[in-house]
């Protein structure tokens, strides 16, 4: 007659010991396949950081978030055949357990549902190539107030995670994306509006941006970013007592923001110069209202 205790014994050291070696096996491989996945990626960033490109390739974006994909997936194709084996080691009659998980599936699929959603919608991100890597990009969210903007960090099959220029981490499913604009997609346009008073002349001022432009697109700094030299596209809006004049540039995809920032530099500095000047707005209304108050 055997004992309980040695029952145990033999199971632990028969089906519990391989059950162990299955979970530490897969364990191990996927953090090899994770690592493995981290090299490929940190591999593809290396080239791109020796190269002289100053922005990343489409290729180069669709690789990487391919890489992370394909590691993903591998890690998950794992962990499902790991436990497939410890059931067999249980020695569950999978075939029995056919019913009961098809009811479990069908009362767990309508759960389940932004799930299945999220992974389609990756999917065609991805074999889209919408957007990867290192694009900068505006998410339109389902339910959120707010648009996502910021850098892509990470594209898998179930999220998107963009860093702001905030430092803020925002985490979007992808099932949950209404639109996705992306701002560094072969090429992209700094857009800058000029303030100037009314009785300023036009002409002028339209000279003097376009003068500023071409001196602009002279400088090594500055050229390097821009695909051609900027342009004035003439007044924007009219108001009471200023009015706006737009000049815009196409820059390297994400950089419009770098040369957005390089022109108004250059264009507050030559209206001061100029002695160019927008007289400040003054709210009577409020200055009132905090008087009578």
């Amino acid at each position: 007659m055997a004992f309980p205790g040695s029952r145990i014994l033999d199971w632990l050291s028969h089906s519990g010991l391989l059950i162990a070696l299955t979970v530490l096996g897969a364990v191990i491989i996927s953090r090899f396949i994770s690592w493995l996945g981290e090299r490929v990626t940190r591999r593809i960033d290396e080239r791109y950081m020796q190269s002289d490109d100053l922005v990343r390739s489409e290729a180069t974006k669709h690789r990487h978030s391919v890489a992370q994909v394909v590691t993903w997936m591998t890690i998950s194709f794992v962990y499902i055949v790991a436990t497939l084996k410890v059931f067999d080691f249980l020695e569950l009659p999978i075939g029995s357990l056919v019913a009961p998980a098809t009811v479990l599936g069908a009362a767990l699929g309508f759960g389940a549902q932004r799930v299945v959603q999220d992974i389609l919608a990756g999917f065609f991100i991805i074999t889209e190539r919408q957007y990867g890597f290192g694009d900068t990009v505006q998410i339109s969210v389902t339910g959120a107030s707010e648009d996502a903007v910021g850098t892509v960090e990470d594209v898998t099959l179930r999220i998107t995670r963009v860093r702001s220029t905030a430092g803020e981490v925002i985490i979007v499913p992808n099932g949950q994306i209404n639109k996705a604009v992306n701002l560094s997609k072969d090429w992209a346009r700094a857009v800058v509006d000029v303030p100037i008073p009314v009785t300023a002349d036009i002409a002028d001022v339209t000279e003097m941006l376009r003068k500023l432009g071409e001196a602009a697109y002279k400088e090594p700094r500055v050229r390097e970013l821009l695909l051609d030299e900027p342009s004035v596209m003439g007044v924007e809006s009219l108001e009471v007592d200023q009015l706006s004049v737009r000049m815009v540039a196409r820059t390297l995809p994400g950089k419009q923001f770098q040369v957005g920032r390089l022109l108004r530099a250059r264009i507050a500095a030559k209206l001061r110069e100029q002695g160019i000047t927008v007289s400040p707005q003054l709210d009577t209304v409020s200055v009132v209202d905090k008087a009578e108050a």
